[in-house]
């Protein structure tokens, strides 16, 4: 953490809630540090968050901030962009309430490439509201509503914005944490619609479920699962199997949103008298 996180951070609401293990505060930590290296002007800085465990983040965060209802991150955040296009927005979502309740709103943000920042939480599991499996939990994988396993497969979530027209995706995990504050930055300094998935862990609801052992054999794993994408060039496929990229996936140059908009309000409005 830079040496002045107390700047960022709202202390009078520490120590935070998350369980031990749980790797939402390396995220936190990361985006701290991103902000830092930002230098935004924190008043002209708007963090949104939807409802879940990822969700607190919002009101650790010493910023305009705003924890709106589950799955409706990207529809608050969208309204502010269009209100107040100068300022800096980031969009704090976990797994189910970006992909799963959020999908629509995740699909049509991505469509109209809106300038916004969105950092997803990806712990594969609801581990807030219950412990039920959402559409990135991995096939096989147990949940209170998979006590089985899911047999259903999972989104991949860096194809599906990319599929719907986001501009900029990349995906870091808790481990790599110097890495996912670099692409946080990066992200943030694109013009359009920015989507960083953080693969985090979650020992209580998932990892425990699951035999993945504690917060620190969880971070192991994503060690020895996540490969990036400079070193994936020189791997056969079958040394990807059961792998996954982290790294800048996929940048691109599309119109913004807020700007077209504008375009079209002057275009209706016409030359105003006197100029």
């Amino acid at each position: 953490m830079p040496s002045n996180a107390e700047k960022y951070l709202r202390m009078e609401k520490m120590p935070h809630i998350w369980c031990p293990g749980c790797g939402n505060g390396i995220v936190l930590s990361a985006l701290v540090r991103a902000f830092h290296k930002l230098n935004y002007d924190q008043d002209q800085t708007v963090i949104v968050s939807g409802i879940g465990c990822s969700s607190r983040a919002s009101g650790y965060l010493d910023f305009n901030t705003l924890h709106s209802t589950h799955g409706r991150a990207l529809a608050f955040a969208t309204g502010i962009k269009l209100a107040r296009p100068e300022v800096n927005v980031f969009v704090l979502m976990g797994d189910g309430d970006a992909s799963s309740i959020g999908g629509n709103h995740l699909i049509h943000a991505a469509r109209r490439n809106i300038d916004l920042t969105v950092v997803i939480f990806n712990n594969s599991i609801y581990g807030m509201t219950g412990g039920q499996y959402s559409p990135l939990t991995p096939q096989d994988n147990r949940a209170t509503t998979a006590p089985y396993g899911t047999f259903e497969r999972p989104f991949d979530l860096v194809e599906l914005v990319k599929a719907a027209g986001a501009t900029y995706i990349a995906r870091g995990t808790t481990y790599h944490s110097a890495m996912l504050t670099k692409l946080i930055i990066t992200g943030a300094s694109h013009k359009g619609f920015s989507v960083i998935e953080a693969v985090t862990a979650c020992p209580v609801s998932y990892g425990r479920r699951n035999k993945m052992g504690g917060g620190y054999d969880m971070l192991m794993w994503q060690k020895e699962h996540g490969v990036p994408i400079e070193k994936s060039r020189y791997l056969k496929p079958e040394e990807m199997k059961g792998k996954f990229l982290i790294g800048e996936l996929h940048k691109s140059e599309a119109p913004e949103y807020t700007e077209v908009y504008q375009q079209l309000i002057d275009r209706v409005r016409g030359p105003i008298k006197g100029e």
